[in-house]
């Protein structure tokens, strides 16, 4: 198997995960944060070129708004956004939704893209999901990313649980998940993280009844 060329996408790493409406709850956001500054920092001694996404709403909106100044990045992510190959803002949960970012990939003749940054349980997943029909192998970091308490109409799951289940719906298709220091090993040898697959996790599901 040949060595993957590799782009480390940041996802909005914003003060509104922090300081604004949707405080990250799972794992806890100081420690993801400084798992998604330890991938950056890994990505540039590697010569993994380093992709930051901001998330924006129209002016005035609750969340997001660029006037905000829970919009900025986290301190530890902006000192570092300087350096990185490419930064754009997103309208959508996806990062490839009209953003240019499949266009900027195939033009490097890149072929995996190793997620960090928020929410779990919406732009990760859904970057995630979106590049499966774009044939890129997508990588997510477990304890680089985060998700929220979730109480709606239908329902409510604690962060820990959205993210852990997440977590393992992924590895069961659209990604391979690893740890940070698993994928800075992956990185250091130049090996591709291997995940699972549908198949033989619901035979493993089904088998543990």
């Amino acid at each position: 198997m040949s060595a993957p060329r590799r782009a480390l996408i940041v996802i909005d790493a914003q003060q509104e995960y922090f300081e604004g409406l949707l405080p990250i709850q799972y794992p806890a956001r100081d420690e993801s944060v400084a798992r998604i500054a330890e991938a950056m920092d890994t990505a540039e001694q590697a010569g993994i070129p380093v992709v930051v996404v901001q998330h924006q709403t129209p002016a005035g909106s609750p969340v997001f708004a660029p006037e905000s100044p829970t919009f900025e990045l986290h301190p530890e992510i902006a000192k570092r956004a300087d350096d990185a190959a490419h930064r754009f803002t997103k309208p959508f949960s996806s990062v490839f939704a009209d953003t240019g970012l499949e266009e900027w990939l195939r033009e490097r003749e890149l072929d995996t893209v190793t997620l960090v940054g928020y929410m779990t349980n919406n732009c990760v997943i859904g970057s995630a999901a979106a590049a499966e029909p774009l044939g890129f192998a997508v990588e997510v970091l477990s304890d680089a990313t985060g998700a929220i308490d979730i109480v709606n109409s239908a329902g409510s799951a604690p962060a820990q649980q959205v993210h852990e289940t997440l977590m393992a719906v992924l590895n069961s298709n659209w990604a391979a998940v690893a740890t940070t220091s698993g994928w800075v090993e992956a990185v250091r040898s130049e090996n591709a993280l291997v995940g699972d697959n549908l198949i033989e996790s619901a035979a493993r599901g089904r088998d543990s009844k």
